[in-house]
């Protein structure tokens, strides 16, 4: 039996969690730089505020519908995610974290079990403990639970927010339900195509001979097509290290100078380097690029890009900063604005299990430095040990003026009880 447990409307609950002022009332979450609206409670889809509507166009809206507006709140997120993770993992250890608010649970030697009642302690005890509201699917496959999830989320009052697809004739009535383009894994060129078969509804899709999706679609669909019918084809994904990590971000302000320009890159560059240690891997080249202000058309624009080829892996700070900050300045242009840059690591390795090179190998006192490093930032805080080339006082930015407090992740935030 599968699970998924889905956290209702999260990045707005958590907000809701630490601002009980806020319940019953509609709220909307933006996204990096206050751009666009990425959450909206149940309250604001009822007044039709659109999922990735810009803000500086919907403010006015927003202000006659009291629409509470907030910047996006990532530690806190994040925080509130690690918490409803961990307790999830008390009922099943087999757990795939699907996304920051959902994840899929695998139920082996459950047999006997009332998976209703079971659904139910699990949003009660999420429910209790963090104060996140939270669905619950259950089915023989993830597909299937991945329905049943949506029906425990469109019918709160029929289901308490749980559902178990544990029959052939709940399966078909739930397949019969769902509309095609709703289908987990399907997304619009796919369901455009399935619905020029007459394949309208999940049952359609079911019902289509399986040569036929075999030959007109990738293996990904047949499995879905399995799942679907109540036989397991999709299992849970183990968790794999990144095949390549960048670090790109937009500048707060345009740089037309070379020395800011080699500080953020150091720093884009010492991230991703940082990242590299915690999955314990090494990289064997580094891509660097720079872009002008695409919007400001006014202006001269310029775009570069540079990779290069180390003779050796590494994971050093020094090494990966050092050969990004060089590939910088040759792609720096006199008189232009840079808006936005980034470093990408690639042809990734593990540290510990990689050719080795005989005459060119990395200094070895970097490693127990990097260590030190990181067990500095990680005890103190963040980043408070930087390169010599880095700015010890900046820190990227976003803007956020809408910011709700860290209540979960920073002491002088926590909220205090009289």
């Amino acid at each position: 039996m599968f699970a998924l447990v889905d956290c209702n409307n999260f990045y707005a609950s958590c907000e809701r969690v630490f601002n009980p002022s806020l319940q019953g009332k509609p709220v909307a979450i933006l996204s990096n730089n206050d751009g666009c609206v990425i959450s909206r409670s149940d309250e604001a889809k009822q007044l039709e505020l659109p999922m990735g509507a810009p803000i500086f166009k919907w403010e006015g809206f927003c202000k006659a519908n009291h629409i509470q507006v907030f910047s996006s709140n990532y530690p806190l997120y994040g925080d509130m995610s690690s918490r409803v993770m961990s307790i999830l993992r008390q009922f099943t250890p087999d757990v795939e974290v699907y996304s920051i608010d959902e994840a899929f649970l695998e139920f082996k030697g459950f047999e006997y079990f009332n998976f209703n009642d079971y659904g139910t302690q699990i949003r009660k005890r999420i429910l209790k403990w963090t104060g996140i509201p939270t669905c619950v699917g259950m089915a023989p496959t993830k597909a299937l639970s991945k329905v049943a999830n949506k029906i425990a989320r469109k019918f709160p009052e029929q289901t308490k927010g749980v559902y178990v697809i544990d029959s052939e004739e709940k399966r078909i009535k739930a397949l019969k339900w769902i509309k095609i383009e709703e289908v987990w894994g399907i997304g619009r060129r796919l369901s455009k195509r399935l619905k020029l078969k007459n394949c309208h509804t999940a049952l359609d899709f079911v019902n289509l001979d399986d040569e036929w999706v075999r030959r007109n679609f990738s293996i990904t669909e047949w499995k879905l097509k399995q799942d679907l019918k109540g036989i397991p084809a999709l299992q849970l994904d183990e968790i794999k290290n990144k095949h390549a990590i960048a670090t790109t971000r937009s500048f707060e302000y345009t740089y037309s100078d070379l020395e800011n320009l080699k500080e953020r890159i150091s720093t884009f560059a010492t991230s991703c380097a940082e990242k590299l240690r915690k999955q314990k891997s090494s990289c064997h080249s580094i891509y660097v690029t720079i872009s002008s202000d695409r919007h400001k058309t006014d202006l001269e624009q310029h775009r570069a890009a540079k990779q290069i080829n180390l003779t050796y892996p590494t994971d050093s700070s020094l090494i990966i900063s050092q050969e990004a900050v060089k590939a910088v300045a040759e792609l720096f242009k006199k008189g232009i604005k840079y808006k936005r840059a980034g470093v990408i690591v690639m042809g990734l390795v593990p540290t510990d299990n990689h050719q080795l090179q005989l005459f060119e190998t990395e200094n070895p006192k970097h490693k127990p430095l990097m260590r030190a490093i990181d067990g500095l930032n990680f005890k103190y805080a963040t980043n408070k040990v930087k390169l010599a080339n880095q700015d010890l006082q900046r820190t990227w930015k976003m803007h956020q003026e809408r910011l709700s407090p860290r209540y979960t992740t920073n002491i002088n935030d926590i909220i205090k009880v009289k």
